[in-house]
């Protein structure tokens, strides 16, 4: 086997590509993370002021170092995770270069080369991207939505209510982003939660550990506990119940320029949009080697790609592991990702033929 830069290049330096760090650096292998952004943090960074995680911080804490618990919020706000994370890379003192951002990952003698968008290149053994799915934002698409003239906008990029004070918004989408949105915009706005479904809540003494059980069950191939929703009952959303607002609609039937068309022919006006629609692995940096499926997944098995087996996953979702995009299950997956990659590294200069 031919030198090279690393062992293994990490792409993202959010709590997926730092759990993974915490047990390459156990494992004894040489590495470094590139990270796009231009702090720590990682998506979080990204996400909107008032939000609070599914689960308490006993709960949320990435390998080695718990997160501190709050004096009295049971939900750690964005703001104490995205402290948390800095911290915690400054606590381990991982090789991190930022703002570094990947262009392509290719195919070289022996291993694979990283470009950057500045030009320079990095060879290594292996890469594990953990870029996420924030940056691909995910919209649908609706009869009439290019005429549409009032404001869309994705969960990803809102950031709080005031920009919609007295506006009539529509907020779309059934999962715990959309009803936390919901929830503080129906105080100063005239919101309208859609749902494709009626939304499912858990009870208010269940929180994202459940979520995360449920989410290893499924990777399992088992049947989760009957009688859950998907919805965690954190203080916002709560609070909306009590006020008796927390309720969702169907969805409508197409757009007008200035509202929708509801199926009883109905029409609204409405002055924006907030798509809580989802997202899609992040992934373009991958085209090159030729195992990106067209909604931006990768085939693997145990987080290793099927098409090249030099490339892991960390931190996409349950098919990268279960729960892995949160930041128990990131924590976790990386516990099981890290000696496959020495084992394979291993395995590889044990079968390298001898100059």
């Amino acid at each position: 086997m031919n030198a090279t830069d690393y062992d293994v290049i990490v792409i993202g330096g959010g709590q997926a590509g730092l759990a993974t760090a915490y047990y390459l650096r156990r494992a004894g292998l040489s590495f470094v993370i590139l990270d796009a952004g231009e702090a720590a943090g990682g998506a979080w960074v990204h996400t909107w002021d008032s939000l609070h995680l599914f689960s308490p911080a006993a709960f949320s804490s990435l390998p080695g170092w718990p997160m501190p618990a709050g004096d009295s919020d049971a939900f750690p706000t964005r703001d104490a995770v995205i402290d948390y994370l800095t911290r915690y890379e400054q606590r381990y003192g991982f090789a991190i270069e930022r703002p570094c951002v990947v262009e392509a990952v290719e195919p070289v003698m022996d291993g694979l080369q990283v470009r950057l968008t500045t030009g320079r290149r990095l060879t290594t053994s292996a890469v594990v991207s953990a870029t996420g799915t924030w940056s691909a934002p995910f919209v649908p698409t609706y009869p009439g939505q290019d005429q549409f003239r009032g404001i869309q906008l994705h969960s990803a990029f809102y950031q709080s209510p005031e920009p919609f004070r007295d506006k009539r918004v529509l907020v779309i989408g059934g999962g715990n982003s959309g009803a936390q949105i919901f929830a503080e915009l129906a105080p100063v706005a005239a919101a309208t939660w859609v749902t494709l479904q009626e939304p499912v809540f858990l009870p208010d003494d269940v929180d994202g550990r459940v979520l995360f059980e449920r989410a290893s069950a499924r990777v399992r191939g088992e049947d989760g506990p009957a009688g859950f929703g998907d919805i965690v009952m954190v203080p916002p959303v709560k609070a909306a119940r009590d006020r008796g607002i927390l309720h969702a609609v169907r969805p409508f039937e197409r757009f007008t320029p200035d509202g929708v068309i509801w199926p009883d022919g109905t029409a609204s006006p409405v002055g924006a949009v907030i798509w809580c629609t989802g997202f899609r692995p992040e992934t373009a940096h991958l085209q090159l080697l030729g195992c990106v499926e067209s909604d931006g997944r990768i085939e693997v098995v145990d987080q290793r790609a099927v098409a090249q087996p030099r490339l892991w996953l960390a931190g996409y979702g349950n098919w990268t592991g279960a729960a892995s995009a949160t930041l128990i299950g990131a924590g976790r997956t990386a516990r099981e990702l890290a000696p496959r990659i020495s084992d394979a590294l291993v395995s590889e200069i044990r079968h390298a033929p001898v100059a």
